[in-house]
């Protein structure tokens, strides 16, 4: 295992919210599956410009943390879904809010992207 230079500080409720749910497709995979797409392969669709291997490791560390839960069907072919957890419910509020600043400074941040003032 990768050995940190710099301990994070894992007293911080802040850190952990992030360290959890922080990565860049984690709340869109979120909001994707509340909104009723389940299976990976409609996550893909929904969420295009996320890499396939990239949405498939995001949901399996959403799962490893109780975010979702992951439902295998024995049918061929075989199918897989997820499903948020009360845990992963919990988030919504805060994707919700996420969402409606993005939505209200979308133009200004933009803008700043054009610029090449923000990556």
């Amino acid at each position: 295992m990768k050995q940190r230079k710099i301990p994070e500080d894992l007293d911080c409720g802040l850190t952990i919210s992030m360290k959890v749910f922080g990565a860049k497709w984690k709340p869109c995979i979120i909001d994707t599956i509340n909104r009723g797409f389940t299976r990976p392969s409609q996550m893909h669709r929904e969420i295009a410009s996320a890499p396939p291997r990239v949405i498939d490791m995001q949901l399996r560390e959403l799962e490893l943390v109780g975010i979702v839960t992951k439902k295998v069907f024995s049918e061929v072919p075989l199918r897989t879904e997820y499903y948020l957890t009360d845990t992963g419910k919990s988030l919504l509020p805060i994707i919700h809010t996420l969402n409606i600043w993005g939505e209200k400074n979308k133009q200004l941040v933009a803008h700043l992207i054009a610029d090449g003032e923000m990556v």
